[in-house]
């Protein structure tokens, strides 16, 4: 298992570099709507704001390897969901 720091560090990492390929995207692509690069950049910085924040909050009650295991899913989850609507 990650320790909290090493997981932070790997949420900013991933986090960066959707960031940095959206942000070449929608300068560089073709025929590109401004509003869902827009939409698309600030989810990234959500994604990154509300994964970061519940790595030191873990639910209470909640036994902590299976709360880190539900994390990194959901985080993979949702990151994916992202780089699938950069990819489209």
């Amino acid at each position: 298992m990650m320790n909290k720091r090493q997981l932070k560090k790997s949420i900013n990492a991933i986090c960066d570099e959707i960031f940095a390929e959206a942000l070449a995207l929608s300068l560089y692509g073709n025929d590109r709507n401004i509003e869902n690069d827009n939409a698309l950049i600030r989810s990234v910085l959500l994604l990154r704001a509300n994964y970061v924040s519940r790595i030191s909050h873990p639910e209470p009650g909640m036994d902590t390897q299976t709360y880190y295991k539900d994390l990194r899913d959901k985080f993979t989850a949702e990151a994916q969901a992202i780089i699938d609507q950069l990819n489209a």
